[in-house]
């Protein structure tokens, strides 16, 4: 049994959920006995349609996604829900689709339609209370209070932090469950976001992004209670079949790489075939 999120951001300590973004990903660290899964929408799109996550993706694609890798995992799965894919009756129906589908989490961000992936330029933010209107039907529409509304605000970019600031608040009031403001450009800005708050904040790292990428120490000495790390995997995955394929273009072979390669035999295990050969073991004729 999966335990539960809401009581582990009452104990101490940062909640690390790294990303994952498909089936590998998702085995591979759930392995490592972490206390969150972050499902990215950044790496999901991508992996799933070959596509940007500016908007394209649908609440089935997603939705699909969701349930898929929340019924895999033994850690809780936070989920990436854009901006609830519409109006409000959307988000009603999306939060109640996430929290059937086995997520612990759904995370709706503030942006318009179609959105943009964070820490990418020409962000816009539909009005404050739209957005707490969105926040107050989320929070209504769970069936059970431990599935967590995350309300992100990505007003900072374009805005400035003050804004992003209010909308945090109004968002609290509504009914959010996690603060996440998108984005911060500097160590001073998280540090008053900080201090600003009560409830638990969400710290984005994203390397080479807007924000710094800190230390556990630093995220908890600031305030931040969960820092979601949604596609340092997927970079280096990406670099790493960079170098294989960039030697098979020069090569023709795997032949002599010095690409570091997990062995087979461990990939075989992380996607369960020992329990196939078992199976086939007990039902040979």
């Amino acid at each position: 049994m999966k335990h539960s999120l809401r009581k582990r951001l009452t104990e101490p300590g940062l909640i690390t959920a790294p990303g994952v973004y498909e089936m590998v990903s998702l085995r591979l660290a759930d392995q490592f006995g972490f206390d969150a899964l972050y499902m990215t929408g950044f790496g999901t799109v991508a992996s799933y349609l070959g596509l940007p996550d500016a908007g394209l993706a649908t609440y089935t694609d997603m939705h699909n996604r969701v349930s898929a890798m929340a019924s895999m995992a033994s850690a809780p799965l936070i989920a990436d829900g854009d901006t609830g894919y519409g109006g409000l009756l959307n988000v009603q129906h999306t939060v109640r689709g996430y929290e059937s589908a086995g997520a612990a989490a759904i995370q709706l961000e503030d942006q318009e339609f179609p959105k943009k992936c964070g820490h990418t330029p020409g962000r816009r933010v539909i009005p404050m209370k739209d957005m707490a209107q969105k926040i107050k039907v989320a929070s209504e529409a769970r069936q059970n209070k431990d599935f967590l509304i995350i309300a992100r605000t990505d007003a900072r970019t374009t805005l400035g932090l003050d804004e992003a600031l209010r909308r945090a608040e109004a968002y609290a009031n509504a009914g959010a469950d996690l603060l996440f403001v998108e984005s911060p450009e500097s160590l001073e800005e998280m540090r008053i976001i900080g201090e600003r708050f009560d409830l638990p904040l969400v710290a984005n790292m994203v390397e080479k992004g807007k924000t710094p990428i800190l230390s556990k120490k630093e995220l908890e000495s600031l305030g931040f209670k969960l820092a979601i790390f949604p596609v340092t995997a997927l970079l280096a995955c990406v670099q790493t079949m960079t170098n294989v394929y960039q030697q098979f273009k020069t090569d023709g072979s795997s032949k002599n790489g010095t690409t570091e390669l997990a062995d087979f035999s461990d990939l075989t295990k992380l996607m369960g075939f020992e329990s196939v050969w078992d199976f086939d073991r007990k039902h040979q004729e």
